[in-house]
């Protein structure tokens, strides 16, 4: 992913959910995958689709169980 298309995504997850602090990252390593923080806090990756033409961008969130014992 371009810094371009990080850029972009960053910043329609900000509007989308209203959060400036979010912030989509390179990732540390060639071919890894692109990070999704709120802060510092990793909250998960975006993944980029050019399949058929078409681009898109998947987020997937990671909701560690310990982080939910927390909540109790």
């Amino acid at each position: 992913m371009t810094p371009a298309e990080r850029a972009a995504v960053q910043a329609h997850l900000r509007k989308l959910f209203s959060n400036p602090r979010i912030q989509v990252t390179a990732p540390d390593r060639p071919k890894g995958s692109v990070e999704l923080k709120i802060g510092n806090e990793f909250i998960g990756t975006v993944h980029r689709d050019a399949e058929d033409g078409d681009v898109s961008y998947a987020v997937q969130i990671v909701v560690l169980a310990e982080d939910l014992q927390d909540n109790d």
